[in-house]
């Protein structure tokens, strides 16, 4: 299989097609995303599952405020850190070149790929999902990527950066001192 068609086959995101609405701004709605990637309403946990994957696939980023858009209203939320948080990773079978397939918190999938990059902001790893929106990735995946590093024989840039490799792109972990 051609790696552009196995990229498009991993990805499994659920989003409703917010570009295409134009609804009228309603307003601030207490819902609030904490740094774990966790839903609340009115500082009240929002636990059914398929409500939070309902309103995370109508959630857009504009400048540096998030909103839930649907075609009739347009309403701000806040968020900690990013929305997402990335909680699982594997390698896809023998794809060549090896690719990573990452899963959110809310059950999202995709691949590390030139698509969904790896970023590293002041020291956080983030991976772009798409439409703007960034998925943090969870310590316990950053440290198994480091270990997985270290048992590859420590795969270091020229400038000493620790580099993770998916989908035929580098994507850069820390420097190692």
């Amino acid at each position: 299989m051609q790696l552009d068609k196995l990229l498009a086959s991993l990805e499994q995101v659920k989003h409703a097609p917010t570009e295409l609405w134009d609804p009228p701004d309603c307003g601030t709605v207490p819902i609030h995303i904490n740094e774990r990637g966790e839903w609340s309403y009115q500082n009240s946990p929002i636990r059914r599952e398929k409500l939070v994957r309902l309103l995370a696939s109508v959630l857009v980023k504009e400048g540096d405020d998030y909103f839930l858009v649907t075609p009739v209203e347009k309403m701000q939320i806040t968020v900690a850190d990013a929305p997402f948080l990335i909680t699982q990773w594997r390698w896809h079978g023998d794809a060549k070149p090896p690719v990573m397939q990452l899963t959110t918190n809310i059950g999202d999938e995709f691949p590390l790929s030139e698509q969904h990059p790896l970023i590293v902001k002041n020291g956080v790893p983030y991976v772009d999902v798409g439409r703007d929106l960034l998925a943090r990735v969870h310590r316990n995946v950053y440290y198994q990527w480091v270990e997985s590093l270290f048992e590859q024989a420590l795969q270091l840039d020229e400038n000493g950066q620790l580099t993770l490799t998916s989908a035929g792109k580098s994507f850069k972990l820390g420097k190692v001192d």
